[in-house]
């Protein structure tokens, strides 16, 4: 039997928890015999004093066991997943577990809505008609064992702690904490049953993270943890002073990803990701021998047709449109207005505050400012240039999808000095920074 009050004051007091005092104390989350007061006062003091390796070890792995463990050991093939900290025009997963399944794996990708600025991967397949993104347990292994992927939303007895805590955390103002954060994601993505996990950790403008150092030290907080807990992980850095797809919003995102994946039109930027993602999952889950293999294998399900062909037939099992790939178009929802913004001025692209641009999308209802709010999955951006790219004075920036004038007339300005000109061509953005090894 432990004191909750003992407990605070130890990491108050900068001393080591030992993993039965972290176990009871989540224990106490779950049941609610620790109060929402005492859980405060634990997040503060561990957001100033932090955690050993082995301290965030035993908090993830308690807040893990706080429910059910997902088991695949009826499968034939490795379990493999991604995880991204969020990000603008982020579109990766929509794409990448349909290509990894077709490469071979498994992918019970568990994925949240938007956050913030940061779009979310369930909002985006909610703009599908009829897409369930809770299926019962039974349809979400049926799926995974039979298509290879299914992206669903988090269910209530996966790491339920960490709901708890979360919910605590973000109103004390200890959602920063890279110890809790590290927390918190690996707590629900090793409640998978994962053999292998990469992390897709953003650095800029539309980061998570304030800078560059901060977003490396989370990622190296999570490969430690998650590989000393027993998941093989390895992090990448990649790029978000810039959107990464050319949309942001839920259904413009939607029908870019769809269009990357039949090879309609692929962004520089956005396949440099997707492929490097992918094939670092493809290696760590042991289906390619090195990356130079991985790239091989993902280009020819992108070629042949076949990542396109599970992604369909995952929207199917999950109770979307058959025909969906097919008539795209006419089952997704569009917005009753695409007004495009001009350049006011000639010149080189030099930055966009991409932080920005996700706001606007919020701020047009494409995302939440309220946990209880609906989104509007037509609305968003689309077409939008990149650092590097000429424009003309009165080319366009990019198109804004939105529901009537007004609406335009509410986020053009906001997004217009999200763009900054220069007569000279800013050096190349880097997609992808460097991989974070344990």
């Amino acid at each position: 039997m432990y004191l909750p009050q003992e407990i605070i004051r130890r990491k108050r007091n900068n001393e080591i928890l030992t993993t039965e005092e972290i176990q009871w104390f989540v224990r106490g989350i779950y049941d609610e015999s620790v109060t929402e007061g005492q859980i405060g006062a634990f997040a503060m003091a561990v957001y100033f004093k932090g955690m050993t390796i082995d301290e965030r070890i035993a908090l993830t792995l308690a807040m893990r066991d706080s429910g059910r463990i997902l088991d695949w050991s009826d499968l034939n093939g490795p379990i493999v997943d991604k995880h991204s900290t969020g990000g603008v025009g982020d579109v990766v997963s929509l794409m990448l577990g349909p290509m990894v399944a077709a490469c071979g794996g498994y992918v019970p990708m568990i994925s949240g809505r938007g956050l913030g600025h940061t779009g979310g991967t369930l909002d985006k397949f909610e703009s599908i008609p009829g897409y369930d993104p809770f299926p019962n347990n039974d349809n979400f292994r049926r799926i995974v064992k039979d298509v290879g992927v299914a992206i669903i939303g988090q269910t209530g007895d996966l790491a339920p702690a960490d709901k708890r805590f979360y919910g605590i955390r973000d109103v004390t103002a200890t959602v920063e904490s890279i110890d809790l954060i590290t927390a918190s994601i690996l707590s629900k993505k090793l409640a998978a049953g994962l053999d292998a996990l990469v992390m897709d950790v953003k650095v800029g403008h539309g980061a998570f993270m304030p800078n560059y150092e901060a977003s490396k030290a989370l990622a190296q907080s999570i490969v430690n943890v998650a590989n000393g807990a027993g998941t093989k992980t390895t992090a990448l850095l990649t790029d978000m002073n810039q959107v990464l797809a050319r949309s942001a919003g839920n259904a413009v995102e939607m029908r870019e990803a769809v269009k990357y994946l039949s090879g309609e039109y692929r962004d520089a930027a956005v396949h440099e990701v997707t492929m490097a993602l992918c094939a670092e999952m493809l290696v760590s889950a042991k289906l390619a021998a090195n990356l130079e293999q991985a790239h091989e294998k993902l280009q020819a399900v992108l070629d042949n047709g076949k990542a396109l062909e599970v992604f369909s037939k995952m929207v199917g099992a999950l109770g979307g449109p058959n025909d969906f790939v097919e008539k795209m178009e006419s089952y997704l929802p569009q917005a009753p207005l695409k007004l495009t913004l001009n350049a006011p001025q000639a010149g080189y692209i030099a930055s966009v505050k991409t932080r920005d641009l996700g706001l606007a999308v919020v701020q047009l209802g494409g995302g939440r400012s309220r946990a209880d709010q609906k989104v509007d999955h037509a609305v968003g951006l689309d077409k939008i240039v990149k650092p590097g790219e000429y424009l003309e004075k009165g080319e366009p920036l990019l198109e804004i999808h939105v529901r009537d004038q007004a609406q335009y007339d509410s986020v053009k300005d906001a997004v217009l000095s999200s763009f900054s000109f220069s007569e000279q061509k800013p050096e190349a953005i880097k997609s992808v920074y460097e991989t974070v090894t344990g």
